[in-house]
């Protein structure tokens, strides 16, 4: 059976979360413990016929130009971005963008997608889940950032590693079936931050859930330098709650898009990087 590379133009409008009833801190833990797509038994991926697995899809190209290194450390200059610190996640906790998928064809593994998340414990307890030895693939997770109260960038993946941060995902009608035709995800091309928590977080549904403004600026610094690096358009930037396909996962809870908005435009002007605000290019 002949398959063809679909090209998918997915664009999921940035509007307010809701959150369903009966989130409580429970759904961050069950997330550690939902069997990631990423691992699938070698002999199961064996009996499946070449001409049973989807479709590999591809998001359109951006159409944004490239910057060069020395506008990018411009920026970030100009932004006078924290500088990171460093809590790199045990190697149990990510893995490489794959390039091919286990039947040999090439898949996406570029930086195309950035996924905002909710950190929902402190962050402390966060950096130290990520930073232990877990041998049980189930209990894997990962962002590639995380950004505590006071503003602070902490650094847990490097970008050219594959983060677990979205387990069952799809943006839009576009995925990666790596592993197996029985599992996908957008890791494989995803670039994950988290917002640490405010203290009530695990009050239960009707929690009243803030971020403060030095997380709101670190995010829009970050999210910009991310989009002018990767060239990754506004309309790429979502959340776990929209990705997720398990159906389990509403973070985050708190975002107020018209507070990252005020920010991100503001420093795209500083930059010089206003098309990166605009919803198409």
């Amino acid at each position: 059976m002949n398959r063809s590379v679909r090209i998918l133009i997915v664009v999921i409008p940035l509007g307010a979360i809701s959150v369903a009833a009966g989130f409580t801190a429970y759904h961050f833990i069950h997330s550690l413990n939902t069997k990631r797509p990423e691992q699938v038994s070698p002999a199961i991926e064996k009996q499946v016929p070449k001409d049973e697995w989807p479709d590999v899809t591809q998001l359109s190209s951006s159409g944004l130009p490239s910057i060069s290194t020395e506008q990018l450390l411009n920026c970030k200059r100009t932004l006078n971005l924290p500088n990171e610190v460093s809590a790199v996640a045990h190697p149990s906790n990510f893995g490489r963008r794959e390039p091919l998928d286990a039947i040999g064809r090439s898949i996406p593994n570029q930086p195309s997608l950035i996924v905002l998340h909710e950190t929902v414990i402190p962050a402390v307890d966060t950096v130290r889940l990520f930073m232990t030895n877990h041998q049980n693939d189930n209990s894997q997770a990962s962002y590639h950032m995380l950004i505590s109260r006071g503003g602070k960038l902490i650094r847990i993946v490097p970008d050219k590693m594959r983060a677990y941060g979205s387990g069952y995902s799809r943006f839009g009608d576009f995925t990666v079936y790596s592993k197996s035709p029985q599992n996908f995800s957008i890791n494989n091309v995803a670039l994950h931050i988290s917002l640490e928590s405010p203290p009530n977080s695990q009050d239960g549904p009707l929690a009243d859930i803030h971020y403060t403004r030095e997380q709101y600026s670190t995010l829009a610094k970050q999210v910009l330098l991310w989009q002018a690096e990767y060239k990754i358009p506004i309309f790429r930037l979502t959340t776990h709650a929209s990705v997720d396909r398990s159906h389990s996962r509403y973070d985050p809870r708190g975002l107020v898009w018209y507070d990252f908005d005020q920010y991100h435009k503001r420093y795209a002007t500083m930059c010089s990087l206003d098309y990166l605000t605009l919803p198409s290019s």
